[in-house]
């Protein structure tokens, strides 16, 4: 586990574009700490995003939920697709006037190409008396994806009610890297309140919902950093089975909120804020739908399922059942 775990996460300890630049260090005037944060903000966005879309994945793999006392083991691994339009972001619309580059027009995101951008700090957004501070703006991972592995167990309760955990006590992942998941989520038949209906229909239907959170604490070159994303997701699922196969499809729809936050003096390619750095990217409430099989022998089940979100992902899940 630990050593799949964040595969992306270890490998931003290696990105060149945070090691020491060669440029002198500048520190950001409090008028402009605002302008700089909507510029880091540019950056890590992507990521932010596609933490909520990997954690609101992989609830399910039927809508059927268990007998009193049923339960599964499930490993499953969301592999959240980076779309090619979140790999730059527009430097004047998040730089403004403070932070500019005379060569180019966009920069990588956290998620983008591993060059870095050349840029100029104009200080409290251009005063002459005040003068530039040239610096690089970093560069990304340079990824297509981005996977993110998932232990889950469920039981099933009364009135055909699952319950279902997600639950890994803070781990070390190298040197650099501290990482924890919590989440619960609960599955529920519907068509049991309508009898007559729901003994007509040929298949399962439930109202699933789920909520976990991922706390994330990492250096990168040597400086501290915190990620802490909180992701919800609600769906109405539908299943058929049919001898060793089970097809369904979920509707609904994913948030997430990621605070970030590190240390004062925190360095990007030059320029520093003095103060303490923290900020929330709130995504919108993203419409999803999603589409899988799931296949079981004895007490095995296998899954793969895609999901159709602004950060498609694609699940494989590997698990023990007992209904």
């Amino acid at each position: 586990m630990k050593k799949y775990l964040f595969t992306f996460l270890a490998g931003l300890i290696g990105l060149n574009s945070f090691a020491q630049t060669a440029l002198p260090i500048t520190t950001i005037f409090a008028d402009d700490v605002k302008q700089g944060k909507i510029l880091l903000e540019a950056y890590f966005t992507p990521m932010a995003e596609s933490f909520g879309a990997g954690l609101n994945n992989g609830w399910y793999n039927t809508a059927k939920p268990h007998r009193l006392g049923g339960f599964d083991l499930t490993f499953t691994v969301n592999n959240v697709i980076i779309p090619s339009s979140e790999k730059t972001f527009n430097i004047k619309d998040a730089g403004g006037t403070v932070f500019t580059s005379s060569t180019k027009t966009e920069a990588s995101t956290i998620f983008g190409s591993s060059d870095s951008t050349p840029m100029t700090y104009n200080m409290s957004g251009g005063d002459p008396a005040l003068g530039q501070s040239d610096f690089n703006m970093p560069g990304g991972f340079k990824t297509p994806a981005m996977p993110l592995p998932m232990i889950q167990a469920g039981i099933g309760l009364i009135k055909n009610t699952a319950i279902d955990i997600r639950y890994m006590p803070m781990l070390n992942v190298g040197d650099n890297i501290n990482v924890n998941i919590f989440g619960i989520g609960i599955k529920h038949d519907v068509l049991q309140w309508i009898p007559v209906v729901g003994d007509a229909i040929p298949m399962s239907l439930s109202l699933q919902g789920g909520h976990t959170t991922l706390n994330t604490e990492l250096k990168i070159a040597g400086q501290e950093v915190s990620l802490n994303t909180k992701a919800t997701t609600i769906n109405l699922v539908a299943s058929k089975k049919l001898l060793m196969f089970t097809g369904y499809a979920g509707i609904g729809y994913n948030s997430a909120t990621t605070t970030f936050s590190s240390n004062a003096n925190f360095d990007l390619g030059g320029v520093q804020f003095e103060e303490k750095v923290e900020m929330k990217f709130e995504s919108n409430k993203n419409v999803r739908a999603n589409i899988g099989l799931r296949f079981n022998i004895t007490l095995v089940t296998i899954q793969a399922d895609y999901t159709l979100s602004e950060y498609p992902t694609a699940t494989l899940g590997l698990g023990v059942s007992l209904r």
